[in-house]
């Protein structure tokens, strides 16, 4: 295959063209990806977006990869959810080291009636500090959808995983047919899909071009598609799967970029056990977001001050956004911060 004949973007993939794509040489694979990388984006600009667990622990969904879910004891402390103040001193922090994204994951099936309004205003916090907002909640409905929306959300976060044919042998509290009305649901209000998947929990590379697939043949392609690869916790059933060959991790990652040409194809968990050569691949292979900070929900993340050092070396930005000058973006932080702390609903949700 050449390496402009996918550059197209298309919603009608078939597993043996994606297939086609992972058998191709490694070489060939990798300049095709940067082909197509190099069509639609800055090859040495990074999106950098900053994650932060706001309710950690006890998920009721048996997601055999997860420390949160209550179904596996692995020695994580359970958390309620967190006041809406400190989610915004820490979205401050976040700006202050270079992220533009700011991301919030709760571990829930689904939001519950008395956690929204909490859940709203950190939307809305976040959003007047200047910073990109994005949610993972589980499972939402199109009432809470919508409420999101209105309340400023960016993007929301929803991972299929897996293909469906191996997604039962991963996870039996939700159903694929769920997440993808849920995903469904998003667009219909307006606001933009991160949605990927996890490699390394057993599956073949069939599944992983069936994930693609799913992404690549919705009706919109999500605008950022993080690639995980699993990080292994004691106590989780998945804590003794083979190691991912970085070849094989790098591959997916090039034929996502080919499959979704104007997506953030996003190097996500697992990037702490990554050297600085293999995540310079990943970059080639059409990478151009990362989580950025010390930890990725409860998990490791190589800290700030070693990407910028990777970055430096390998004459890679920061993706930026458009902003005021410093001292009416300082003021506009300090400003946001006094506002939450008048609100009534700096208190805990769990404590309403």
């Amino acid at each position: 295959m050449s390496a402009t004949a996918a550059i197209t973007t298309r919603h009608d993939w078939s597993l043996a063209e994606v297939r086609a794509l992972f058998e191709q040489p490694f070489n060939d694979l990798l300049f095709q990806a940067q082909s197509v990388h190099r069509q639609h984006f800055d090859a040495n600009r990074v999106q950098v977006s900053t994650l932060l667990s706001i309710k950690t622990g006890a998920c009721p969904e048996d997601c055999k990869y997860c420390p949160q879910s209550g179904h596996y004891n692995t020695g994580l402390d359970k958390e309620k959810l967190m006041e809406v103040q400190k989610v915004l001193e820490a979205a401050a922090e976040a700006k202050a080291i270079g992220s533009t994204r700011f991301c919030m994951g709760a571990a829930w099936k689904h939001p519950s009636v008395k956690d929204m309004p909490y859940v709203l205003e950190m939307v809305k916090g976040v959003k007047k500090l200047g910073l990109e907002t994005c949610m993972t909640l589980g499972r939402l409905d199109q009432e809470q959808t919508q409420a999101l929306a209105e309340a400023g959300l960016d993007y929301y976060n929803h991972n299929l995983d897996t293909s469906p044919e191996f997604y039962g042998n991963i996870i039996t509290t939700r159903t694929y047919g769920e997440r993808l009305q849920t995903l469904a649901y998003v667009r219909e209000a307006g606001m933009k899909i991160c949605s990927g998947g996890i490699l390394g929990m057993g599956e073949s590379v069939d599944d992983r071009a069936g994930l693609l697939i799913q992404l690549a043949n919705l009706p919109e392609h999500p605008e950022s598609v993080p690639i995980n690869m699993l990080v292994k916790v004691k106590g989780t059933p998945l804590a003794e799967e083979k190691d991912v060959d970085p070849f094989d991790f790098i591959r997916t990652l090039a034929v996502a970029r080919i499959m979704m040409p104007r997506s953030h194809v996003r190097l996500s968990a697992g990037r702490e056990a990554m050297n600085e050569q293999m995540q310079a691949l990943a970059f080639m292979a059409g990478a151009n977001s990362i989580f950025y900070g010390e930890k990725l929900l409860t998990t490791a993340n190589p800290q700030a001050d070693k990407d910028m050092a990777l970055f430096k070396r390998l004459g890679i930005k920061p993706e930026e956004r458009e902003e005021h000058a410093d001292e009416v973006h300082q003021a506009a932080i300090e400003q946001a911060l006094v506002e939450q702390r008048d609100s009534k609903l700096f208190y805990n949700a769990a404590s309403a």
